[in-house]
């Protein structure tokens, strides 16, 4: 990889990690009730820098970090048409500067329109599209990706099982989503069961949103235990399934803990804040082992030129 690529790669996990940050503070904003400690925009009380104390703190903040995120998208662009020569890279990376925009317009529209749960649901499901195109650039960009080199692909049912997962797991962050800004984080008060029971009386629509929510997770977990486990005997073949694969095995019990904590302290904001985190990291893994499950490592060398021909042996010699 030449130096520019590099540089252009290590942005790309810069951007990443800034945007998990940024998940981060989202989350903070609506755990504490600060959503609209700030009334207007793209102003903050008129101004670019207002006094940060109270829920100014935690809502000016996240718009800051968002800006630089923006920022550092916008680089993200320059430098993609400067140094890679994938058009698949280029436009993905235009792709990604739009979502931070329309990201951005929507953070906007939410505190315009005094938080209205679909611009907000809306909102937070465009930061998960944008984490996600940030995990893909990273990883077609990573060294193993540019080089290019002939593999083997992982199986195809493998591949579609990444893919199904990662689909599945965006829904659970829309409906995580629905439920926070539709105040049904705390609709069933108790965990692992609901009102002490396995199901509960589903006779309000917060409880069927939050049960619905629960109901996602052991769909999550019912797709990824048989994923994780063929995905393991399969790095062998393809070892750079290893990776995303002990991550996510990682991620989701720490996540299912974090969901359990945060019912259990009655949403206390920094564990609601990281259970947010969680749900976005889960997706990125889950992007990630996608692209890695297109590509394996070749095992048998590519027969040479020669060896495609037999040798010509001299006249009257005997083969």
């Amino acid at each position: 990889m030449t130096r520019g690529r590099l540089l252009f790669h290590g942005l790309i996990l810069l951007t990443l990690s800034a945007t998990a940050v940024l998940v981060f503070a989202g989350g903070m904003v609506t755990s504490t009730g600060s959503g609209l400690a700030v009334p207007d925009w793209p102003l903050s009380n008129g101004t670019l820098f207002p006094r940060m104390v109270g829920g100014v703190f935690y809502e000016h903040g996240h718009r800051l970090i968002a800006g630089a995120v923006a920022l550092m998208t916008t680089l993200l662009v320059v430098m993609a048409w400067r140094t890679e020569p994938r058009a698949t890279v280029r436009h993905l990376s235009a792709a990604t500067l739009g979502l931070v925009l329309l990201q951005a317009t929507l953070g906007g529209l939410t505190v315009l329109f005094l938080l209205p749960t679909a611009v907000s649901v809306a909102h937070a499901g465009m930061a998960n599209l944008f984490f996600a195109g940030l995990v893909l650039m990273w990883r077609l960009t990573s060294r193993a990706h540019v080089r290019a080199l002939p593999v083997r692909p992982a199986a195809r049912g493998l591949r579609r099982g990444w893919l199904l997962l990662a689909a599945v797991l965006y829904g659970q962050m829309l409906l995580g989503a629905l439920m926070r800004h539709s105040g049904a984080g705390l609709a069933i008060p108790d965990f692992p069961l609901a009102f002490g029971r396995l199901l509960p009386p589903l006779e309000t629509w917060p409880v069927i949103i939050h049960f619905s929510h629960r109901l996602g997770a052991i769909l999550v977990l019912a797709l990824s235990i048989p994923l994780l486990a063929a995905s393991m005997r399969a790095t062998g073949r393809c070892p750079r399934l290893l990776a995303p694969t002990a991550s996510l095995a990682l991620l989701l019990p720490l996540q299912v803990t974090l969901g359990g904590l945060t019912i259990w302290t009655g949403k206390a904001p920094i564990l609601t804040s990281l259970h947010v985190l969680g749900g976005t990291l889960c997706l990125g893994a889950s992007i990630w082992g996608a692209v890695e499950a297109r590509r394996g490592r070749q095992t048998t060398p590519a027969p040479s030129v020669a060896s495609l021909h037999p040798p010509i042996l001299p006249s009257g010699s005997r083969a």
